[in-house]
């Protein structure tokens, strides 16, 4: 059953605005309400029911102490995107998607090796101390561009659990190496995508910024009350592996 005042304010926000029907891939019809003046509206009952079931399965996988990956690098999304990530302290990709970030993870976590090499020898003053002014002007455009590709990544220590992208269109790379790396996706997309491939497609408008940030940040919201809820697990003191006996 759909949350009504879910309804209203996804209403509100104008997620029902899909796009001209010559532009639905076949996979959305039935998320769809209607089709009016040529353009499908989509049917914010089953997108509230969606979004629930998204919801529900965030807040579970921060319960658990999962890594979620929040993906939205278009215009339209990426402030929202990375907003939502920095809020919950998760790691998130809205610049650029680079080619094997989850394929070629080894290689990749090289580069933000190398990123975090820099900024520390530059927080230490090392950098001054070690190369000439054209060294560091060279350098410092290195750091740059290994900031601006991966600094949304530079804390992820492992692959993630879950990935969580606004339009799997736009960033369908990103969707199809977390579907070869066996890992779950999670997103908000319009009436031009295949939800085929998404394990929890909240079909909704994906490209006016009221519509992404309502479902975002309750998506976000989600996930950051279940990370409130876990306990990591406790290492067992050393040397207390014996069972007690009467």
């Amino acid at each position: 059953m759909s949350d009504k005042n879910l309804v209203s304010r996804l209403f509100e926000a104008g997620s029902h605005f899909g796009f001209k029907k010559a532009r639905r891939h076949p996979t959305v019809a039935p998320f769809l309400y209607a089709t009016k003046e040529g353009s499908d509206v989509i049917d914010l009952a089953i997108t509230s029911e969606s979004l629930t079931a998204a919801k529900a399965a965030l807040k579970e996988a921060g319960s658990m102490g999962k890594t979620v990956l929040f993906v939205g690098t278009k215009d339209e999304a990426s402030k929202i995107v990375k907003a939502a990530a920095e809020a919950t302290s998760a790691p998130y990709v809205t610049n650029r998607w680079i080619g094997g970030m989850l394929t070629n993870w080894s290689e990749i976590k090289k580069r933000i090796n190398r990123l975090e090499a820099l900024t520390n020898e530059k927080t230490t003053g090392e950098l001054d101390r070690k190369y000439t002014k054209k060294e560091r002007v060279v350098i410092g455009r290195e750091a740059t561009k290994l900031e601006f590709n991966f600094f949304g990544i530079s804390k992820m220590t492992k692959m993630p659990d879950l990935m969580l992208v606004v339009d799997p269109r736009h960033d369908h790379i990103a969707v199809s190496e977390a579907t070869e790396k066996n890992i779950p996706v999670m997103a908000v997309m319009s009436t031009d995508g295949d939800a085929s491939l998404i394990k929890y497609p909240v079909v909704a408008n994906d490209a006016l910024q009221s519509s992404v940030s309502l479902i975002v940040e309750e998506l976000a919201n989600a996930y950051a009350e279940g990370k409130t809820a876990f306990v990591p697990k406790e290492a067992a003191p050393a040397g207390n592996t014996r069972r007690r006996t009467a």
